[in-house]
């Protein structure tokens, strides 16, 4: 595994290469079709009562934001295989935990390993928790500061690779 950055987001290969194809569609021909768009829209006259313009540069908003993102990510990005299914908790695996009582399944890391998996939660390594349970196996017990203060206690029941 290669760490870019002290505190670096863990990405799968296939992660990280579906977010570079994504980075340089947006930053390249996604950039020149909006211009194109905004410029149609421009020629048709008055701004002020211009829907289409309004929501080209809505969009080019959007898109701008969205290249920040994917850049920053894949700047501060560690970049590995899976993690081996060995019951050790570590970014890419699909953790069950007891928390107040309860199982709560998450994928620590980043979303994007998820690849818009919207029915799985996520938490960061960098988190509280995340930081409490990386490297923890399997059966153990851990705790962890929460941001309100309260020390908050975490079983770990299951920990296995995610899988698309």
């Amino acid at each position: 595994m290669t760490q870019t950055a002290p505190n670096a987001t863990y990405l799968t290969q296939e992660a990280y290469d579906r977010l570079q194809a994504e980075l340089r569609e947006l930053s390249g021909p996604g950039r020149v079709e909006i211009a194109k768009r905004i410029e149609a829209a421009r020629e048709e006259g008055d701004l002020k009562e211009n829907g289409g313009y309004h929501a080209a540069k809505e969009e080019q908003g959007k898109m701008e934001a969205r290249i920040r993102q994917l850049t920053q990510i894949l700047q501060n990005a560690s970049v590995g295989e899976a993690p081996p299914d060995d019951g050790v908790v570590e970014p890419g695996m699909v953790v069950t935990v007891e928390l107040f009582g309860e199982e709560e399944t998450f994928l620590l890391g980043s979303r994007e390993i998820a690849d818009g998996d919207d029915s799985l939660d996520v938490y960061s390594e960098q988190s509280p928790m995340g930081k409490a349970i990386n490297g923890q196996t399997v059966g153990e017990t851990c705790t962890y500061l929460a941001p309100t203060g309260k020390t908050i206690e975490v079983k770990i029941l299951k920990a296995k690779p995610y899988s698309a």
